[in-house]
């Protein structure tokens, strides 16, 4: 009877162990879940944000950039293809109005003007930093850009909290419910390749009486 014995003891040692294995199986399992994918509730959020071209937003964004960090107070507004954008609190961007559209846009300082075909080389020029406006028109909403691929990530209810494209990393932080659409209420936007950071934060949303209401 011993090795019966033995046997049952070897098999009941089996089941415990295994018994274990699976439950930190499970565990693991948890811990590296993958965040969740693109469905229908993210599809159907990017149309009605891709559709979204008449809004306005004020906050502050935090620039860092070549050693240097300034948070001048921001006001956006656009419409359809057009932008305004205003900034104006710190000594770099005294009281800077930016005014385009696609093609051609004016920067305004201190009571001089001046023109390019680029939003981001101008205010490169003029106040010393890169605001990547075409992109940020998009992903200030919490969309990617048309422009090239990006690669998303989300989180577990299907919320877009990440966005990489041509070079930039884009984090969305704190969405606010208006109406249809959620709205980012911290926007980051960091470069690796030359050590720059922006920061938009406080945000607040102005939308159309059609897209605030939740009728």
């Amino acid at each position: 009877m011993a090795p019966l014995t033995n046997i049952s003891h070897i098999l009941s040692g089996a089941r415990t162990s295994l018994s274990l294995c699976l439950f930190l199986l499970a565990l693991t399992g948890c811990a590296i879940a993958p965040p969740a994918q693109e469905n229908a509730d993210w599809s159907r959020q990017k149309d009605r944000l891709q559709q979204l071209d008449d809004w306005q937003l004020r906050g502050r964004v935090n620039v860092r950039y070549n050693d240097e960090s300034h948070t001048p107070r921001i006001i956006w507004q656009q419409q359809q293809l057009q932008y305004n954008i205003r900034l104006w609190g710190t000594f770099n961007a005294g009281n800077t109005t930016i005014v385009g559209k696609p093609g051609f846009v004016t920067l305004e300082q201190d009571g001089e003007q001046v023109s390019a075909s680029s939003p981001e080389q101008l205010i490169l020029d003029q106040l010393g930093y890169e605001l990547p406006v075409s992109y940020l028109e998009h992903w200030i909403k919490g969309i990617p850009a048309p422009q090239s691929r990006a690669d998303l990530q989300f989180n577990e209810v299907n919320q877009l909290t990440q966005l990489v494209q041509d070079g930039w990393t884009v984090s969305f932080d704190d969405p606010r419910q208006y109406g249809k659409v959620s709205l980012p209420r911290r926007v980051e936007l960091t470069r690796p390749r030359n050590d720059i950071r922006l920061r938009f934060v406080g945000l607040n949303w102005t939308l159309p009486t059609a897209l605030s209401s939740s009728n």
